[in-house]
């Protein structure tokens, strides 16, 4: 079998594959990128019809190219967003080939570097970058037993309302995703039910500033998780239409019943934790929060932007928040489709590698990994709370890139042979 030899090996070629082919080429370092399907995959076909970026054109972008045919301030859709990566990857980055899948990665025997199995042969690297991102494998907990008549999906396999059977909806899980797709649901005429766990929620926008902005200014994006699991956080914000708030008062209002963390499920009736309102409070004072430091930030350093007393006035709690449901009977509440946006599990069992903790996930510091040559790209919090960003894994990729370029620099060392041998002389 022929072997393919190559100094770095990059798996996966959505943003952060294609931000380290970039880095790797501006210092001649020789790599190939795998994708085992098309350049930014998961924008396209793990989103849903409607989705746009979670954050403004010119702050959700790479450095270097700008994205044509839209406002700085727009929240551009998915689609665009994939065409984007692609153009981005012509004009910047190496070698990337499609339709390639690793299958398994292991330590090569009794010399440095990584053997990758691939649905095209085999390839050996000094160094593997893993770029796959962190959404691999869509999490629906074991909650509800199938049933011929409930259709239940995850986020990423929502397309749009039409795609659905008739029939009101449960929306279990209140992060972006969720959010969302329970106000367009019920946009659409839908009788939606959403299912909140704890959460933040930030402002879109606070006297004539987004979001983005503020979490720059006051130092947020540099903000490293705080202990283990802290990274999977649910935020709830939005560039939905045009970019507004989430507020689930305003859900409410529109005609969605809000409901507690979904526990268990017992002969097709849902229990409920009893922990609605005081999710909705924290998410209120993670709100007031960024407001207060926003307002702290704009006195001390002398800012021209307008206050706006109004983004602190909160709706009175709707009544589905004060006095909610503990249980819920499927069929008697004519639900016919659970969407379960909870998430995604890492997905590593085809690297037969040392680079994961007790848990399975990767041990890492800023993505370099405990495996001498394994890297990762792509993970919440990988460097900080940017990492999740699309300019933030441009940052965290040239930090990667600087790294190997170091290791490779060590690697070819080779000592002087005349000063080696002054050096073994006897004094």
């Amino acid at each position: 079998m022929k072997i393919e030899d190559t100094n770095t090996l990059v798996i996966g070629a959505g943003q952060a594959g294609i931000a380290m082919s970039e880095h790797l080429t501006r210092r001649r370092i020789a790599h190939i990128v795998l994708e085992r399907a098309r350049i930014a995959e998961s924008w396209r076909t793990r989103r849903w019809d409607s989705l746009v970026a979670n954050g403004p054109a010119w702050h959700d972008r790479f450095p270097n190219m700008e994205f044509e045919g839209h406002s700085p301030d727009a929240f551009v859709g998915k689609e665009d967003v994939a065409a984007y990566f692609e153009a981005y990857a012509e004009r910047f980055a190496g070698q990337i080939r499609s339709g390639v899948e690793v299958t398994e990665l292991t330590p090569l025997e009794g010399r440095p570097g990584y053997r990758a199995d691939t649905s095209e042969g085999v390839i050996e690297a000094q160094t593997v970058v893993v770029a796959t991102g962190a959404f691999q494998k869509p999490v629906i907990p074991p909650i509800v037993p199938e049933s011929e008549w409930l259709t239940q999906i995850h986020s990423s396999d929502y397309r749009n309302p039409d795609a659905l059977p008739k029939g009101a909806v449960l929306v279990v899980g209140a992060g972006s995703s969720g959010a969302q797709i329970a106000d367009e649901l019920v946009r659409a005429g839908r009788r939606v039910f959403l299912s909140v766990g704890p959460h933040d929620r930030p402002p879109r926008s606070y006297r004539g500033r987004d979001f983005v902005w503020w979490l720059g200014v006051l130092g947020k994006w540099d903000r490293q998780a705080s202990a283990p699991g802290a990274e999977h956080v649910t935020i709830a914000v939005s560039g939905a239409n045009g970019g507004q708030t989430v507020d689930f008062r305003r859900l409410a209002q529109k005609g969605i019943t809000l409901l507690g963390r979904t526990e268990t499920c017992a002969n097709g009736v849902l229990s409920f934790a009893a922990d609605l309102e005081r999710n909705i409070r924290r998410g209120d004072e993670n709100y007031l929060a960024l407001l207060d430091e926003a307002d702290a930030y704009v006195t001390r350093n002398g800012l021209d932007l307008p206050p706006e007393p109004s983004a602190r006035a909160l709706a009175a709690m709707p009544d589905c928040v004060t006095d909610p449901l503990q249980t819920l009977d499927i069929r008697a509440a004519g639900i016919s489709t659970i969407i379960w946006a909870t998430g995604f599990a890492n997905d590593y069992g085809w690297m037969a590698v040392d680079a994961f903790d007790e848990a399975g996930r990767p041990a890492h510091q800023r993505g370099v990994s405990r495996a001498p040559g394994v890297y990762f790209l792509g993970l919440p919090w990988l460097s900080g709370r940017g990492s999740s960003f699309i300019w933030g894994v441009w940052h965290d990729a040239k930090y990667l890139a600087d790294h190997i370029e170091i290791q490779a620099s060590y690697r070819a060392y080779r000592p002087d042979p005349a000063a080696a041998r002054a050096a073994s002389r006897p004094a």
